[in-house]
C-alpha cells in the first residue's frame, strides 16, 4: 500500500514506516500529508475518506495508476469528468479530468 501511494502521488515517507502505518509527504512541501494507517477492518462499504486526484492528462494518469496496481471500478461515463479506481487494498478514489488546469487553477 505504501509503495502504491508513494508512486501514485510522488510522495516520500515523512518518517520511517512502523507497524501502525506511515505518513507520506510532498517532497516539495506543496501538498498535504497523507497518513496510511493499518487497520484490521479493510475497505468499508461506507468509506471514511475518498480522494480525488486531478489530472490535466486523465487517460494517461489512469493508465499509470493501473500499471501501479489500481483497478478501474467505474470507467468514464458520458457527462462525467471522472474515473473511479480502487487502490491495491480496495480503497476507492477518482481521477478527475482537469484539462487546462495547472496545480488547482485554470491555466
Amino acid at each position: 500500500m505504501i509503495a502504491f501511494w508513494r508512486e501514485a502521488l510522488h510522495y516520500v515517507p515523512r518518517d520511517r514506516p512502523d507497524a501502525e502505518g506511515v505518513v507520506l509527504k510532498d517532497p516539495q512541501g506543496l501538498g498535504p500529508n497523507l497518513t496510511l494507517s493499518l487497520t484490521p477492518e479493510g475497505p468499508l462499504d461506507d468509506y471514511r475518506m475518498h480522494m480525488d486526484l486531478y489530472s490535466s492528462e486523465p487517460e494517461r494518469e489512469v493508465e499509470r495508476l493501473v500499471r501501479l496496481g489500481a483497478i478501474i471500478t467505474r470507467p468514464a461515463q458520458k457527462g462525467d469528468d471522472f474515473v473511479t479506481l480502487s487502490d491495491p487494498d480496495g480503497n476507492l478514489f477518482d481521477v478527475v479530468d482537469k484539462r487546462g488546469w495547472a496545480f488547482g487553477r485554470r491555466a
